[in-house]
């Protein structure tokens, strides 16, 4: 369950030491990705869902990247009856927190935002949890829509566990999307209607910054 005040000390070293694993991966420099779809064949454009963790900041992280048009946040893996926030948070009803990604391929590829999911937006190593928050809704996973996507996303995690990024395995689950349902309009771009709520402060804000130094130029302005 998401904390709604930091209000002991221990809890305050808790969220930082979790801000400070996510900048001590930024030395690991993480591969553009071998396989990826083509950006001349592409026209128009297109979504992606991903999952890992708290929505919010999921959201952000992508909604400030050049290319990305919109970052809703809302729910996948499980039924439209139970797509509600209060009866996701009680863990039991399949879904997972997610972000629908929609992009132009012409400034922005798969593959690149999978390296950014991967480096920036989550820790792909923590089963069933994200930091503070713990229950299958915060699992990593990526939701792909057609069998390209599966298959870039297969290959992309292939070439972090050979490149041996992380100490740990990697857990995300790479999943046909069934649907995406938007989470309440009060979710929505939360990071940047309120920056300094304790929860954002402590575990958004870090992977903004993580972002901006490792990937500069694809940050939008």
């Amino acid at each position: 369950m998401r904390i709604p005040l930091v209000s002991t000390l221990m809890t305050v070293l808790t969220v930082i030491a979790t801000s400070a694993g996510l900048a001590a991966k930024s030395h690991v420099p993480f591969p553009d990705p071998a396989v990826d779809e083509s950006a001349e064949k592409s026209s128009g454009p297109k979504t992606a869902v991903f999952a890992g963790g708290c929505f919010w900041g999921v959201e952000a992280v992508f909604e400030r990247l050049k290319g990305v048009q919109d970052a809703v946040s809302g729910f996948s893996g499980g039924d439209k009856s139970t797509a509600h926030y209060e009866t996701v948070s009680n863990g039991d009803t399949g879904h997972a927190e997610s972000v629908r990604v929609t992009y132009d391929p012409k400034q922005i590829t798969y593959g690149e935002l999978l390296k950014v999911f991967f480096s920036v937006a989550h820790d792909p190593t923590e089963l069933n949890r994200q930091g503070p928050d713990t229950g299958t809704q915060y699992r990593s996973a990526i939701f792909y829509e057609n069998e390209e996507q599966k298959k870039i996303a297969e290959g992309y995690i292939k070439q972090i566990e050979e490149a041996r990024i992380f100490s740990k395995p990697i857990v995300t689950q790479v999943v046909p999307l069934k649907a995406f349902y938007s989470a309440e309009s009060y979710h929505q771009n939360y990071v940047a209607r309120n920056p300094g709520y304790p929860y954002v402060f402590y575990n958004d804000l870090p992977k903004l910054g993580q972002l901006k130094k490792l990937y500069p130029t694809m940050c939008k302005r």
